[in-house]
C-alpha cells in the first residue's frame, strides 16, 4: 500500500454533484478538502480537475494516494434526462406490456388527464419470444431459440446498443433468461446484455423489469465513463484501486458497478446519510435528522441508533413532483431518503397563481446562477443568499468562483420582484423563505410516512447550502440542536471515506410459517452468502466482515412486507417460532399491534456481508471558552423580520474549541458558511464542529 510522507496511506474521494464536484484528500491525520464546478458535458475532465488540485493542496504526489472512492449522478440524470442507450427488451410472449401497464395504480385519484411515466424501452423494441416457467420454477413451454435468433436482424435495424432480458419467473429459476443472453452475446459480442435474475431476482415482474430495463439503458454509458476515469486517473499516476458509491451504503469494484450501474442511482446522497451515521455514533447521539444541500437537490434522511433507514425500492424521474408512484420503480438496496428539488441552483420564477415558487429545475453548473456571471439569466438560492449578505462575493467555494452581485440582483428584480411589486431584497426574502419551507415540509411528509417524530433529534447539516438554511429549516419543524462538522461543504465526499466494503443480495423464495421450507431457505441464503462474499473480497484486502440477514414478511393476503432480522447461520428447527415471534415484535413497531392467528409468509431474502465499521475515535473533553476573536461586519436582512442589521461574520479556521457566538451571526469557510440565527448559539465543541442550541 501506498504511504504518504508521514507514514500514513492517503485515502482519496470524489462526489459528483450537478453543480459542483466535491473532492477530500485524508493522509496522515489532515484533511484537505476542494470544490469545483461539474463538467457535465465529460464528467471526467471535473474530477480530475478537483483531484489535482486537492493533491497540490495537500503537497503529495499520486503515487502516495492508497485508494480512491467515488459517487456519481451521472445513472441518476442520464435516466431522468432520457440520454441513455436505445434499449430493447426480450421477454415471455403475452407479456410485452407489462413495464406500461405498471400496478395499473393512479398517483393522484382526481387528474383526469393524469401523465404517467413514459416507458425506457418503447413498445417496438419490447420483443416476444416463446417460453414459460412456472412458479415453481418448472419449466412449461421449452425456451424457442429459434425465436431468439430471428430477434439479431430486428436489433441490428433497430441499432440497439443494449438489451435487458426479462421473462416470466426467472427469479425461481434463471435459465431461459442465461440461455438468451448467451445465444445473444456468442453472435453479438458487443451488445450490452442484463439479465433481470441477476440485477433484482426477486417476484412483482413489472418492478424486476423496470430494474433490468434501466440497468440496460444506463450501462454502456457508465461502463464508458468509469474505464475511462480509470485511464484518466492511471495516466495521472494514480495507480490505486478505484471503488464506488452504492446506493445502499456499501463500496464495491468498478467490474461490479460496470454490471450492475443501476445500484449507483443514489450513490451520493448515500454517502451523506454515511457521513451522518458516522458523526451520530462519534458524538454518541442515537437519533438524528441528516440534512444535505447541495448545489441542485436537498436531502433529508432519518437516522436511528446510528444506522440510516433502508429500503429495497426507489423510484426516478418522477413525473409528478415528489408524489409516489409517479416515477420508474427500481427494486434495489438504497438508503431511504427524500429528495427534492431544492439547491443552491434551484430556480426562483413565479408560478401560475402568481406566487414565488423554487425549483426543481435547476440553473447546474452551466450556466449556473445568474450571479455566476456564465451566462445564467435565471434567479437561484445562491443569488437570493448573495443579496440578502450571507455570502462574500470574493470568497465563493474558498475563492474558487468569483460571484457577481449585481448580476444576481437583476435577476431576481426582473423574474420575481418585478411581477409582485417587490425590491429585488424582498424578493430575495420571498425565495429563501419558499425554499425553506419546501425543505421543512419534505422533512415533515418523510418523518410522518415513517412513523416518527422531530423530538429530540439533532439535525446534522451538510453539503455547500445545509448550514446556510439549516437554523431556519430547524426552527420550523421545532428541532433544537444542530451540528455542522468540520467539511461539511463536502460532506457527501467525506461520508465516502467512511463506508464499508459491502454488499447486498435480495432474493424471492416464497414459503408460510404453517409449511416453512427450512431447508429450501437455508440453501437459499447459503449461495446468496457465497455471491456476496465473492464480491466483498475483491475490494475488502482481507479486512474482517460482517453478516446481516433478513426475510421480508407479511400476514397472508397482505400487499406489503416488512423487514424482519434473521441469525447470521443456518436456521435450526427452534429458530421458526422465535423468527414468526419476532414479526409481531416488528409488526408491533409499525402497526401498534399484530393480528392473532393469522399466518404468516415471507416472500424475500436478503443478505449483507460488508467489511467491519472502523472505530470512532473518542471525543476530547469539554473544552474551556476563551474571548472569542473580534469578528468582520456585513450587513445582512433577516428572512424572519425583513430587517437589515449588522451581523458579526466569523472566520470558522480562527474559532477554537470552546468559543460561543451568539446569533445573529455568520460563521464562514471555504465550502460553506453556518447561519446562526436570532434563535440560536453556537459553540465550537471539541471536535471542532459547530453546534447550535435554541435559545431559552
Amino acid at each position: 500500500m501506498s504511504k504518504t510522507k508521514s507514514g500514513a496511506a492517503a485515502r482519496m474521494a470524489v462526489d459528483i454533484g450537478g453543480t459542483f464536484t466535491d473532492v477530500a484528500l485524508e493522509f496522515g491525520g489532515k484533511r484537505v478538502t476542494t470544490k469545483v464546478l461539474t463538467t457535465s458535458a465529460a464528467p471526467e475532465k471535473g474530477v480530475m480537475e478537483g483531484v489535482q488540485a486537492a493533491l497540490k493542496q495537500a503537497g503529495i504526489s499520486p503515487a502516495e494516494v492508497a485508494i480512491v472512492i467515488h459517487g456519481t449522478t451521472l445513472a441518476t440524470n442520464a435516466l431522468i434526462e432520457r440520454k441513455g442507450a436505445r434499449t430493447a427488451l426480450i421477454t415471455t410472449e403475452g407479456f410485452r406490456d407489462v413495464i406500461a401497464m405498471g400496478t395499473e395504480s393512479r398517483y393522484d385519484q382526481y387528474d383526469l388527464n393524469i401523465e404517467l411515466p413514459e416507458p425506457l424501452v418503447p413498445r417496438w423494441l419490447r420483443l416476444p419470444i416463446p417460453e414459460r416457467l412456472d412458479n415453481t420454477g418448472k419449466v412449461l413451454q421449452p425456451l424457442d431459440e429459434a425465436a431468439v435468433r430471428a430477434l439479431l436482424p430486428v436489433l441490428d435495424a433497430e441499432k440497439v446498443e443494449s438489451v435487458a432480458i426479462g421473462l416470466i419467473h426467472s427469479f425461481v429459476n434463471a435459465e431461459h433468461e442465461k440461455r438468451v443472453r448467451d445465444i445473444l452475446k456468442a453472435e453479438r459480442p458487443n451488445l450490452w446484455v442484463t439479465v433481470s435474475a441477476e440485477v433484482s431476482p426477486e417476484m412483482r415482474e413489472f418492478e424486476r423489469f423496470c430494474t433490468a430495463c434501466a440497468n440496460a439503458y444506463v450501462q454502456p454509458l457508465m461502463a464508458r465513463y468509469l474505464t475511462q476515469l480509470e485511464k484518466d486517473m492511471k495516466a495521472a499516476g494514480l495507480a490505486c484501486p478505484l471503488f464506488l458509491m452504492l446506493s445502499g451504503g456499501g463500496l464495491t469494484t468498478v467490474e461490479t458497478a460496470c454490471r450492475f450501474p443501476i445500484r449507483l442511482v443514489e450513490s451520493g446522497p448515500a454517502g451523506g446519510a454515511i457521513f451522518s451515521a458516522y458523526l451520530a455514533r462519534q458524538c454518541g447521539i442515537e437519533n438524528v435528522l441528516s440534512f444535505d444541500m447541495g448545489g441542485t437537490t436537498a436531502k433529508i434522511c432519518l437516522i436511528d441508533h446510528f444506522k440510516p433507514q433502508t429500503s429495497r425500492v426507489f423510484e426516478v424521474a418522477r413525473v409528478g413532483r415528489f408524489k409516489k408512484g409517479s416515477g420508474i420503480p427500481l427494486r434495489i438496496p438504497v438508503i431511504e431518503m427524500v429528495e427534492i428539488g431544492a439547491g443552491g441552483g434551484s430556480i426562483a420564477h413565479i408560478d401560475t397563481l402568481g406566487r414565488i415558487a423554487v425549483g426543481p429545475e435547476s440553473a447546474g453548473a452551466d450556466p449556473g446562477p445568474a450571479c455566476y456571471g456564465r451566462g445564467g439569466t435565471d434567479p437561484a438560492v445562491t443569488d437570493a443568499n448573495l443579496g440578502l449578505g450571507r455570502y462574500d462575493p470574493d470568497n465563493f467555494a474558498g475563492g474558487y468562483l468569483k460571484l457577481d452581485a449585481a448580476a444576481g440582483r437583476s435577476a431576481l428584480a426582473a423574474k420575481v420582484g418585478g411581477p409582485l411589486g417587490l425590491s429585488a431584497d424582498m424578493a430575495a426574502v420571498g425565495v429563501i423563505e419558499m425554499v425553506d419551507e419546501n425543505m421543512a415540509n419534505a422533512a415533515r411528509v418523510h418523518a410522518i410516512e415513517s412513523g416518527k417524530t422531530f423530538a429530540d433529534r439533532t439535525l446534522i447539516a451538510f453539503g455547500g447550502g445545509g448550514p446556510v438554511h439549516a437554523a431556519r429549516v430547524a426552527e420550523k419543524i421545532g428541532v433544537s440542536r444542530i451540528l455542522v462538522p468540520t467539511g461539511a461543504g463536502v460532506g457527501s465526499a467525506i461520508g465516502f471515506l467512511r463506508a464499508p466494503v459491502a454488499y447486498e443480495v435480495v432474493r424471492s423464495l416464497y414459503t408460510r410459517f404453517a409449511s416453512f421450507d427450512r431447508v429450501g431457505v437455508n440453501a437459499l441464503l447459503a449461495d446468496m452468502q457465497a455471491e456476496a462474499n465473492r464480491i466483498v473480497a475483491e475490494g475488502s484486502a482481507g479486512r474482517p466482515t460482517h453478516e446481516t440477514r433478513i426475510a421480508y414478511m407479511r400476514y397472508v393476503g397482505q400487499g406489503h412486507e416488512i423487514p424482519v432480522p434473521l441469525p447470521a447461520r443456518p436456521l435450526a428447527e427452534a429458530d421458526i417460532p422465535a423468527i414468526r415471534a419476532k414479526y409481531d415484535e416488528v409488526y408491533r413497531l409499525y402497526f401498534d399491534r399484530p393480528v392473532p392467528g393469522s399466518d404468516v409468509e415471507v416472500l424475500s431474502f436478503a443478505v449483507i456481508v460488508g467489511t467491519m465499521p472502523d472505530d470512532v475515535p473518542a471525543a476530547p473533553g469539554a473544552p474551556k471558552g476563551r474571548e472569542v476573536p473580534p469578528p468582520a461586519k456585513r450587513m445582512v436582512r433577516d428572512t424572519v423580520t425583513g430587517a437589515v442589521a449588522e451581523w458579526g461574520i466569523y472566520d470558522r479556521t480562527r474559532l477554537a474549541p470552546g468559543d460561543t457566538v451568539p446569533g445573529p451571526a455568520i460563521i464562514a469557510e471555504d465550502e460553506t458558511s453556518t447561519v446562526v440565527t436570532a434563535r440560536f448559539t453556537a459553540t465550537v465543541t471539541a471536535l471542532g464542529y459547530i453546534e447550535l442550541n435554541a435559545k431559552n
